[in-house]
């Protein structure tokens, strides 16, 4: 129980809201909007700036990244997200929340809290819920924007949390890992385009959609429902297992759940489908509309 305590995958709003109150929120605890939308429905940061969790700073995932890379929101090298970080106030002795403000309680919150463990930095959590139930359930907002002293963080990449495109197709012959893709199930199946892109998944591949671990509130359902999801896709939590999506977002969500049942090595492949679908050959690309067509 003591373990469990001190990882805290989740924290709740009633949680954070005492600190908050408390003014603990400072080097050692530091809170981040780590929200991100399509540019042309909502601006994430002209909302961070109307309203926020008071004494929250701003995670632009735009920023933290791999601008070199030709896909979205490949992790930055470690220098680049130590840097980061620290302007925000981060240190390795900080227990950073992150949250965003998605209508669905949280949807990018879990890939800013897998950042932060794949660069070794184990005191993290989601805030449950999200911003959507912290404003319900009535704790205060802010437009103050404040202005973090800059730490000091020093990164170290967990290469055991993370999966390359050439990884992925080694384990496509030797199943050394189980993987699990949390789009939606049209994508999953190639019944639907994928944000553009022709659609299916990597041979061998379960889909769990990443709502799936979400209650109607916009909360993480229980261990036991989380444990049962997975028992129902034959995902064994004793053995390796990998997480892939769109662009390495959701996926985060399968490896926040897993935590949640005590597994805590679920790698992301960070390319996902974005670099699946343009690097590997077709017949490792399972589309039911290709089948369909033949």
């Amino acid at each position: 129980m003591a373990q469990q305590v001190l990882s805290r995958p989740l924290v709740t709003a009633k949680w954070l809201s005492e600190a908050v109150r408390a003014g603990r929120v400072g080097t050692s605890l530091r809170v981040l909007d780590a929200s991100w939308y399509p540019p042309q429905d909502r601006n994430a940061r002209q909302e961070f700036k109307e309203r926020h969790i008071p004494g929250a700073s701003f995670f632009d995932i735009e920023e933290c990244r791999d601008q070199s890379s030709p896909y979205d929101f490949m992790l930055p090298s470690e220098s680049h997200f130590a840097d980061y970080v620290g302007r925000l106030g981060v240190s390795n002795d900080t227990h950073v929340v992150v949250y965003d403000g998605d209508e669905l309680g949280t949807f990018y919150a879990p890939r800013a809290w897998w950042m932060f463990r794949a660069f070794g930095h184990k005191q993290v959590s989601v805030l449950n819920g999200g911003f959507k139930n912290w404003v319900k359930e009535g704790h205060p907002v802010t437009a103050e924007v404040s202005q973090p002293t800059p730490a000091v963080f020093k990164a170290r990449l967990n290469s055991a949390l993370l999966k390359t495109f050439e990884e992925m197709m080694h384990n496509v012959g030797t199943l050394q890992f189980q993987v699990v893709d949390s789009r939606p199930e049209g994508r999953f199946r190639g019944t639907e385009l994928d944000q553009g892109l022709e659609s299916g998944h990597i041979p061998g591949a379960v889909n769990i959609p990443f709502s799936s671990f979400l209650t109607e509130s916009g909360h993480e359902k229980s261990i036991e429902e989380i444990q049962q999801i997975f028992r129902e896709k034959k995902v064994d939590l004793s053995k390796p297992l990998t997480a892939t999506c769109r662009k390495g977002v959701t996926a985060c969500h399968i490896a926040l759940a897993a935590y949640l049942c005590g597994k805590r090595d679920v790698a992301v492949y960070d390319g996902s489908w974005s670099e699946w679908f343009h690097r590997a050959p077709p017949r490792y690309k399972v589309s039911e509309l290709k089948r369909n067509k033949a």
